[in-house]
């Protein structure tokens, strides 16, 4: 059995949540609806996907008169085992990583803060490729290539006809690294942040080196939401061989309040691209 996309844990949850609301327990499903309590329980744990008919039973039976919760909803059962561009490279990229970009897909906005790389929607090839093969160690030169070819295709999200709203605090720490053997790579990569961020759903603050211990120094996070509605957000938490997805509305909840406190400790767009030109500039 192939492991769950978030899409379908996403539903599985907010199943289970709706039920539970409505004072429901899965025998009661059973005999108001006739759906068998062990179909609804593997779907509640996203081992299941759901046909529409029965999701709309269920949604039914919970009370869910929201046409727009209605439709986020429906649109993660369909989608819950979405196929895209990025299953060609399924043989080099993790389940957790064909997740991001399957949401990336759908996401209406992310909001991401980052300590020590460029958010990898803002790379250039040459700064995706020195940094991949620093962090994927084992990886051959092909593995890499292949990897930088999907960070780029990933870049898409930015110039499709409805573009993803994407803000990025990133930590000046970032900005600073210089690359052995290519010291003007860094350089064009500071000239596309610049670039970029003239783009009107491109926001990008710098988060400066004096700034007050903050929330930030747990780690780098992303917060992704969808246009339908503002509880089915996920949250991924990357590591150096893994990838967590939070994906209770609680938490995403205070995931965005972090990025709130971030971007507010953080220099004004003016003052950040200001420090990023400066900074462009020193390198010789």
């Amino acid at each position: 059995m192939s492991e769950p996309t978030v899409r379908k844990r996403k539903l599985g949850f907010e199943l289970r949540r709706l039920r539970e609301a409505a004072g429901l327990k899965l025998d009661d499903v059973l005999d108001q609806t006739g759906l068998p309590t062990s179909k609804v329980s593997r779907i509640e744990l996203a081992r299941l996907g759901i046909k529409t008919d029965d999701l709309n039973t269920l949604l039914d039976l919970y009370g869910v008169d929201d046409a727009d919760k209605r439709d986020a909803l429906h649109s993660l059962a369909r989608y819950g085992n979405a196929r895209g561009w990025w299953q060609t490279y399924r043989d080099i990229i993790s389940p957790a990583y064909a997740d991001l970009i399957s949401l990336e897909a759908d996401a209406k906005d992310m909001r991401t803060y980052e300590s020590a790389l460029i958010p990898g929607l803002l790379q250039t090839a040459a700064y995706a490729r020195a940094t991949i093969a620093a962090i994927n160690m084992t990886s051959t030169d092909r593995d890499v290539d292949a990897l930088v070819e999907v960070r780029m295709a990933r870049q898409s999200v930015l110039s499709r006809p409805k573009p993803l709203e994407f803000w990025a605090v990133v930590h000046e720490a970032a900005l600073r690294p210089r690359i052995k053997g290519n010291p003007l790579l860094m350089k064009e990569q500071l000239q596309k942040l610049l670039d970029i961020q003239r783009l009107p759903h491109v926001l990008i603050q710098v988060l400066p080196l004096d700034a007050s211990p903050h929330v930030g120094m747990s780690g780098p996070f992303t917060v992704v939401g969808f246009p339908e509605t503002s509880d089915l957000g996920v949250v991924l938490l990357e590591h150096l061989t893994s990838a967590l997805y939070v994906e209770d509305p609680v938490e995403v909840s205070r995931y965005g309040g972090a990025f709130d406190v971030l971007r507010a400790a953080a220099l004004p767009f003016d003052a950040s691209a200001d420090l990023i030109a400066q900074l462009k500039d020193n390198i010789q």
